[in-house]
């Protein structure tokens, strides 16, 4: 796994923060969420921490922290914002930092750029997190061809859910790109069970 990568996924809620909290712990790593969309509610940066129980020093500050549950460009229009991409710089870190976005890779963050153009500013390999189940072979196709436009390096998709050996299987014969991960339900988000996962599906 190289030092630096960003975690998208197929949708939002689909897992990403999940995903991120089991590979922090697994490969300890560090954590930053570039655009929070919604903090009426917990952040995706303080669920981490909570059930990580790292350091508060291995998280770096969002560089938007939008109020509303919404889309990054509609969030950002209604706090009286404009997100641009000159605006993003890379934590420094001498271990591994992961990068986890909002939404997927076509969720607008203006009115002329796409979370996908963010993860090409930030010249860093992806994880693709998709759910397991049905339905989930257009949308990672879909999420593939997507990156692949913008020759983004993909380093697999990590599928969430029961497992599902013929959907992996579909999504890497016409994605050519390998399933590295299945998450299965984890009823109690501890620590232990979180770096459980970690070794027994990475």
């Amino acid at each position: 796994m190289p030092k630096r990568f960003f975690v998208t996924g197929t949708d939002t809620g689909i897992g990403k923060s999940l995903v991120s909290a089991i590979l922090m712990l697994g490969l300890d790593a560090s954590y930053w969420k570039p655009i929070q969309s919604g903090l009426l509610d917990q952040s995706d940066t303080d669920w981490i921490k909570e059930v990580t129980e790292r350091p508060s020093e291995l998280f770096y500050p969002e560089t938007y922290r939008l109020r509303n549950p919404l889309s990054p460009h509609e969030s950002a229009r209604l706090d009286g914002v404009e997100i641009k991409l000159s605006d993003f710089q890379l934590p420094e870190t001498k271990g591994t930092l992961i990068v986890e976005g909002a939404g997927g890779v076509l969720v607008p963050i203006n009115q002329r750029q796409f979370m996908l153009d963010l993860i090409d500013y930030l010249e860093l390999p992806v994880i693709v997190v998709a759910k397991s189940g049905l339905g989930t072979i257009n949308h990672t196709l879909l999420t593939l061809q997507s990156l692949k436009s913008k020759k983004i390096p993909i380093l697999g998709v990590v599928l969430s859910g029961d497992k599902n050996a013929r959907n992996a299987e579909t999504i890497e014969f016409y994605g050519n790109i390998p399933v590295i991960a299945q998450i299965e339900r984890i009823k109690n988000f501890s620590p232990e069970n979180l770096r459980r996962a970690y070794s027994r599906s990475f």
